[in-house]
């Protein structure tokens, strides 16, 4: 069994990933995750500020914060990598949530080729709700194709630089296997998922039937982003959710 913790006062528990990011988060008996999206990417400091309205609205503390999709404007180096993290985590660390660098919010953060926006922002994010009796809920973080909090990404990235059609089907089976790993801390599988999204510019065609729907990826179909992973030389991510409420919030 995978280890979860509960978040206090939060209504979820979290998978533990590194620090900017869980791995994943599930509801608690007698809450649910709720997905809100925004009609447009919301620069980050006036995201976070919708984010609180939306919570504080529904009558949730701000620790029910749970998980976010972001959109940059480009891949990051490494070192910028780390340092838009500084700034990202200050926000959860002000609310209560973070604490000691100890980080349960579920994350993906990636890079539209087209229309990119121009500043990091928010494109949705999910929070709890009380719900008595309902289903169980999750949502995955994004994961790319190298192993995280092991060191550089450059040194634990599959098949690095390799766009060949074998390369991103290796890099492609080291994700789904990442994301089944963490669906099962929360005792999920494809079965159960409600969205799935894959983040790519590359030609992937070929392994969508052959590996994810193999797998059962399709069950409620695929959202294919024509976006880039967050880190220079990443190619391919996804992440994937169990949330029966989703709502679109105009911006």
């Amino acid at each position: 069994m995978i280890e979860t913790v509960e978040v206090p006062n939060s209504g979820y528990r979290y998978m533990p990933g590194v620090f900017q990011y869980s791995c994943g988060v599930g509801a608690l008996p007698g809450f649910a995750l709720e997905r809100v999206r925004f009609s447009k990417v919301v620069p980050l400091k006036d995201g976070f500020a919708r984010v609180a309205e939306i919570i504080k609205a529904a009558g949730r503390p701000l620790t029910a914060f749970a998980a976010c999709e972001l959109r940059s404007p480009a891949p990051f180096t490494e070192q910028g990598f780390i340092d838009f993290n500084e700034i990202y985590i200050k926000t959860l660390e002000d609310w209560g949530i973070m604490k000691d660098r100890v980080n349960p919010i579920a994350r993906s953060n990636v890079c539209p080729k087209i229309d990119p926006p121009s500043e990091p922002g928010f494109h949705a994010f999910s929070f709890t709700t009380v719900a008595p009796n309902a289903p169980a809920s999750f949502v995955i973080a994004g994961s790319g194709e190298a192993a995280e909090g092991k060191g550089d990404y450059r040194d634990n990235t599959v098949r690095l630089g390799d766009i060949s059609p074998s390369g991103m089907l290796e890099k492609a089976k080291f994700v789904l296997d990442e994301m089944e790993r963490r669906m099962s801390a929360f005792s999920g599988t494809w079965d159960q998922t409600t969205g799935a999204q894959l983040y790519t510019v590359r030609d992937v065609y070929a392994l969508l039937e052959s590996e994810l729907g193999r797998r059962g990826v399709f069950r409620n179909g695929l959202t294919w982003h024509f976006n880039r992973p967050p880190v220079v030389d990443l190619e391919y991510e996804m992440d994937c959710r169990r949330v029966h409420v989703e709502r679109v919030v105009e911006v």
